[in-house]
């Protein structure tokens, strides 16, 4: 039996943990001095609501401690794992890899690590696409490398709440997110990690056009249909969230229903509140 892990930054939503038996291993968010576990004692409700009153909290983030990945691994084991796919946020943004590699030494099982080369749900896809085939009787070596390879084949496209956070996040390179936000809504788009502005729009619903459109376009590379995810923040950006999902549910591109997740926390700190987007792959 595969067990599969994956890190918090993925954002996980519990269906698809329930649905293929996931273990998510937490980040470590900072807001205001004090250190909180991602999706164990901050919720995302209440990192949103650190911005209220007009309060703006000083967030950061750390990667796991190998003993979380190794407690992960023995849970895995423990549940009748003899192998374990650990997939997780890329390497050149976080040091959360190399704490799997450190844990992976003394599991009781197995361990293959995958750099998904992606952060948020970029990893998911990557988690997705190789529980799919360990479903279908794919090996483990066989679900890494289609857990790498969904990597180059999965686009996200964004609008963000906070551009300061983006453009100083040291993710943003020569995108100029905040300078683009002086004339409008810009749409963003990442490929790997490598942030680019798609469009300066108006208004959200022209926002929510160029999305879709940007989804949709991924068909000719997903000739088996699309998985579309949509992420929402808060009550600020459920709006545009539920008029992406309205548009793009009607497409018969789409190989099964829209799913849809939280932006948390660790995402959420270079992000902000009224941050929605999608990833299609």
């Amino acid at each position: 039996m595969i067990g599969i892990c994956v890190d918090s930054n993925s954002q996980l939503p519990d269906s698809l943990a329930e649905r293929f038996g996931i273990v998510v291993v937490p980040l470590t968010v900072t807001a205001d001095g004090v250190d909180h576990l991602e999706g164990v004692d901050i919720t995302v409700e209440s990192f949103y609501g650190l911005w209220d009153n007009g309060h703006v909290p000083a967030i950061s983030t750390s990667q796991p401690s190998p003993g979380r990945f190794a407690a992960a691994y023995e849970a895995l084991a423990e549940q009748g794992a003899t192998e374990i796919l650990s997939i997780h946020v890329a390497e050149a943004m976080s040091g959360t890899l190399n704490a799997a590699r450190l844990a992976a030494q003394t599991s009781p099982v197995p361990v293959t690590l995958v750099d998904s080369g992606r952060a948020s749900f970029g990893i998911t896809c990557c988690a997705w696409a190789a529980a799919e085939a360990v479903e279908s009787g794919a090996s483990i070596s066989e679900a890494a490398a289609i857990a790498g390879a969904k990597s180059s084949g999965l686009g996200a496209a964004f609008i963000v709440g906070v551009p300061k956070l983006t453009q100083q996040s040291g993710r943003a390179g020569d995108a100029r997110v905040e300078e683009a936000a002086e004339y409008g809504i810009p749409v963003l788009s990442l490929s790997g990690s490598d942030l680019a502005v798609l469009d300066t729009v108006a208004t959200i619903d022209a926002a929510v056009s160029v999305m879709a459109d940007y989804a949709l376009g991924w068909l000719p590379t997903a000739p088996d249909g699309l998985r579309i995810a949509i992420g929402t923040s808060d009550v600020t950006s459920a709006p545009v969230s539920a008029a992406l999902a309205a548009v793009l549910s009607a497409s018969p591109a789409l190989a099964e229903p829209v799913v849809h997740y939280s932006i948390g926390p660790s995402v959420g700190a270079h992000t902000g509140p009224g941050t929605a987007g999608l990833f299609v792959f």
